[in-house]
């Protein structure tokens, strides 16, 4: 009897991928092991290896089709495969559920919302796991049943309050062209959503005198470049951000239900643009590098994002993100926090400007950085704490940082 090939937890923070291409077609034979097909997530893009040896029998899913993990994508005759998909499957058939925490169970209960229900939904917590939010959204949407006035108990977390309507958008109009959503700016849409709707961002901008960093680029860069490592000002903004999260760990950290969560790696994401949207690989232990350290990792980074060639390790366990809008031209910026992080830095253009020094009028390379963060990790004072760690940094450049 043929079992199912299903989408396999390609991440942790991944739920869904494109069928990119079937490596095999239907009556081929397919090794254990061999690559079966070319997985799109918003991330990279993987070759998924069979988990089974036989004959391929049936195709679930056709190239561009976006599937939720989990979801079966193809049929495979094998006798081998028949007791590890009955053993994977026996917990379903034993009626034992999705794994609910304690404070998920008191809020279904509280909304009076049954198991049977609970099992129903799609949880966006790690591998599948069903969150607090998942239950309130579900709960906003008029789905659960209400909760009566005379409830005998509080619920642990408060409902939350009901969703606005949805703004349709306008229907399209002839010569509109609708542009399909790729994985990458589906799943971006989806997480800055996320963020917004969750995380009470704040803002803090401080202005920084750069003249210092620009001086010993300008007169490095050359034999920097002689030795095949690009010297970036990225390099620079990575570095300073290491030394003020090192002064302030709250930065480096996570909300949680349970507490806050103090990241012991200091895991810096960076923004790249690619054609499709925008990737945030990662440079892990970016505390423990020295400047060309970072600058050597940057410029593989971003080869390997625009090549289409970075994994799911790449771009996975950022505690900390830094964008730069300022290669565009921006100067001011208010960049979105990323799930499961406590703040995000912009690092703007830096723009000749007058500026007052000991009374005088003076022209000076000026940046601005921008950090949006979690308000309920740490307050203003911390933010502009850091801030102010970086620029001094910053403007006390010497050799080599």
């Amino acid at each position: 009897m043929p079992v199912e090939i299903k989408l396999p937890q390609l991440g942790e923070s991944i739920h869904e991928g494109t069928i990119a291409r079937w490596l095999k077609k239907p009556g081929d034979r397919v090794e254990k092991y061999e690559p079966l097909v070319e997985i799109n997530t918003d991330k990279v893009n993987v070759e998924m290896p069979s988990p089974f040896e036989g004959v391929l029998v049936e195709l679930l899913a056709a190239e561009g089709d976006v599937r939720p993990v989990g979801s079966p994508i193809a049929l495979i005759e094998t006798s081998a495969a028949a007791p590890a998909a009955a053993a994977d499957a026996a917990p379903a058939a034993r009626g034992v559920g999705p794994r609910l925490s304690p404070l998920v169970r008191r809020l279904a209960e509280a909304h009076r919302i049954p198991l049977s229900v609970l099992e129903t939904l799609p949880g966006s917590g790690a591998g599948g796991r069903i969150t607090k939010e998942d239950v309130l959204q579900y709960v906003a949407r008029g789905a659960g049943p209400p909760v009566p006035a005379a409830a005998p108990a509080a619920p642990a977390v408060p409902p939350a309050a009901p969703a606005a309507p949805a703004v349709p958008a306008a229907p399209a109009a002839p010569g509109d062209e609708v542009v399909r959503l790729s994985p990458i700016r589906r799943t971006i849409a989806q997480r800055m959503a996320q963020s917004k709707r969750e995380i009470p961002h704040a803002y803090g901008v401080i202005e920084v005198d750069m003249s210092a960093v620009v001086a010993w680029r300008e007169a490095h860069k050359e034999a920097w470049r002689r030795d095949a490592i690009p010297l970036t000002y990225t390099a620079f903004f990575v570095r300073a951000a290491c030394e003020a999260l090192r002064a302030y760990p709250i930065v480096n950290a996570a909300w949680s239900e349970d507490g806050i969560i103090l990241r012991k790696a200091v895991n810096i994401g960076i923004g790249i643009a690619v054609d499709e949207g925008l990737l945030v690989p990662v440079i892990r232990n970016a505390d423990q590098l020295s400047l060309a350290g970072v600058a050597r990792a940057l410029d593989d980074l971003a080869r390997r994002s625009r090549a289409g060639t970075l994994t799911l390790e790449d771009v996975q366990g950022g505690t900390f993100t830094i964008t730069n809008p300022g290669v565009f031209g921006s100067i001011w910026s208010m960049p979105i926090i990323v799930p499961g992080q406590a703040a995000i830095l912009a690092t703007d253009a830096i723009v000749r400007r007058a500026v007052v020094r000991d009374d005088a009028i003076a022209i000076r390379p000026i940046m601005h950085l921008g950090l949006s963060f979690d308000h309920r990790v740490f307050d203003g004072a911390v933010a502009m704490r850091f801030l102010n760690h970086m620029k001094a940094w910053f403007e006390g450049f010497r050799d080599g940082g």
